[in-house]
């Protein structure tokens, strides 16, 4: 068996693409990485967004990494993860563009805005194909060549995976896939010395989450009851130093906050009877108002969440 593979060193010229990359966590992965020196490939749906995010990194001083010429260091590349040949085509453009890939991050996804009750089917469809799914085609189409570098796949999974809330029962289902496809993934890929990584994330001060709150309040309140560290909320910048540190460790699970770690170890309880019925008392008054609201909505997912 291939011994694991050891921590990078640096992340000095690693090569890495990132999808989700527009706006949000991913664009501040991207920012931290290329502040460390890495060459990143930013991926994503909103075009003009990521050539500006593109043209930034280039103009940003990297450090450490003398041997690409200024202006080539990173490319940015338009795809839908719902669509597996654009997929395959950004993948296939950043290693012809690198050379090679080190490390993928599957982390585009969107959330549709209510209850299971209050939402068109198609629209937890359409959250279970971008955030689950779509994990799946991008590391599908980047496998081979992190495999042939022995490099690294971090997949970004969610505190909801860990503590389901209601209101995300779509969300929850594909962020509790997705850390169950890493958990497969990493022993699939032990003998070839590539590594994977989960990331768990709770509350991330994105357009995605100010979007949940601004057209859906109940939502926000239900926020404000659940127990830490369920509630807390983080900033991209934050977010993306630690995700960045578990690349570069090729950390096996990456929390963010920390405290999410205990959720591992909660999670029989919270699911049991008597812990859906505490989260019951937390929210129950909240649910009736929440389906109003999400059947009320003329939009189905946040302002900022591309058609």
């Amino acid at each position: 068996m291939t011994a694991r593979s050891a921590p990078f060193r640096d992340l000095v010229g690693r090569r890495v693409l990132i999808t989700g990359a527009a706006r949000g966590i991913g664009a501040a992965l991207a920012r931290d990485l290329a502040g460390r020196g890495a060459r990143v490939s930013v991926v994503g749906l909103e075009e003009d967004r990521l050539e500006a995010l593109c043209a930034e990194l280039e103009g940003a001083t990297s450090t450490g990494d003398r041997a690409t010429p200024p202006g080539t260091r990173h490319a940015w590349f338009s795809a839908d993860v719902r669509d597996l040949d654009a997929v395959r085509a950004a993948v296939e453009g950043t290693v012809a563009r690198f050379g090679g890939l080190d490390v993928v991050v599957a982390n585009a996804g969107i959330v549709n805005l209510g209850t299971v009750a209050g939402s068109p089917t198609e629209d937890l469809l359409r959250t279970i194909d971008v955030n689950l799914q779509g994990v799946v085609r991008t590391v599908g189409a980047a496998l081979q060549p992190i495999i042939d570098a022995r490099g690294h796949v971090l997949v970004v999974s969610s505190a909801s995976a860990l503590g389901p809330t209601a209101g995300m029962a779509a969300y929850t289902a594909s962020k509790a896939g997705v850390e169950a496809f890493a958990d497969a993934l990493s022993q699939e890929l032990r003998p070839t010395g590539a590594t994977v990584g989960c990331a768990y994330l709770s509350w991330v001060d994105t357009d995605l989450v100010r979007d949940v709150d601004e057209l859906l309040p109940s939502m926000q309140l239900l926020r404000r009851r659940l127990p830490w560290p369920l509630r807390a909320t983080t900033t991209p910048s934050d977010a993306a130093a630690a995700l960045a540190d578990g690349i570069r460790a090729r950390a096996r699970r990456t929390m963010v906050p920390g405290g999410i770690a205990l959720l591992r170890w909660t999670r029989p309880a919270m699911t049991s009877r008597a812990g859906e019925a505490v989260m019951g008392l937390l929210g129950h008054r909240l649910i009736p108002r929440m389906d109003r609201e999400s059947r009320a909505l003329s939009r189905r997912f946040g302002a900022n969440t591309p058609d």
